[in-house]
């Protein structure tokens, strides 16, 4: 079965280009394309996509708060921010809205299409140590969501689910957590998950929010305390 991609993006000459990538590959299908935010959500209303490739900077509707108003609701389809520079304030504030990760726009075709196969899989495509110099730069800027988590979030995990998403935060690998820790990474992988389970979180990129929201880790990557 294809991937149902939407394009979202006021440049229509790059929506072109990203659908002619997409068209070529045997398990993707562009099934929906907006220049804006408004367009954007209406066309979901009528048209099941699984990834959305979303802009940020757009008429009548950025896409930060076309990102939130998606991931808000139940089932939403998985969404990719666009970006055309590198520690965007605005791919920042995507991550928290609920995007899955963030790209430029410059990124090699097989990037891109790596990036659409991982987040549709339910993986994050945002390196945690690119997400982490998004944190360290943009998040002692950006107001509350109004509802920031507290220390009491973190202490449904277990201490090794501690452990592990506090290296999730700092920006390794699973692999690299597992040589770190002395364990294989399938069980890292299954830590991870029990961390989204318990915390109800969507991905790695949600983790390093989180770790930073509560002081699990600072601005700088070390840890905080508890």
């Amino acid at each position: 079965m294809s991937i149902r991609v939407m394009l979202v993006d006021d440049q229509v000459l790059l929506r072109t280009g990203f659908r002619m990538v997409l068209a070529a590959q045997p398990d993707m299908e562009v099934v929906a394309e907006a220049g804006d935010g408004v367009e954007a959500l209406e066309a979901l209303r009528s048209t099941q996509v699984d990834v959305v490739l979303m802009d940020v900077r757009m008429p009548k509707l950025d896409g930060v708060e076309t990102t939130r108003r998606i991931c808000s609701e139940p089932g939403a389809p998985k969404v990719l921010i666009l970006t055309t520079f590198d520690l965007d304030e605005y791919a920042f504030s995507g991550l928290k809205a609920g995007a899955s990760g963030f790209m430029l726009k410059d990124v090699p075709p097989a990037e891109l299409l790596g990036a659409i196969r991982s987040v549709h899989s339910g993986d994050a495509v945002v390196a945690p140590s690119t997400t982490r110099r998004l944190l360290d730069r943009f998040s002692p800027m950006l107001p509350s969501t109004g509802k920031e988590p507290g220390h009491k979030e973190l202490d449904r995990l277990t201490e090794r689910e501690r452990e592990v998403m506090l290296l999730v935060a700092q920006g390794l690998s699973n692999g690299e957590i597992a040589a770190r820790l002395v364990l294989s990474e399938a069980t890292v992988k299954t830590h991870v998950g029990r961390i989204l389970t318990k915390l109800g979180l969507r991905d790695r990129v949600q983790v390093v929010v989180l770790a930073y929201e509560t002081g699990l880790v600072r601005a700088g990557g070390g840890a905080g305390g508890r």
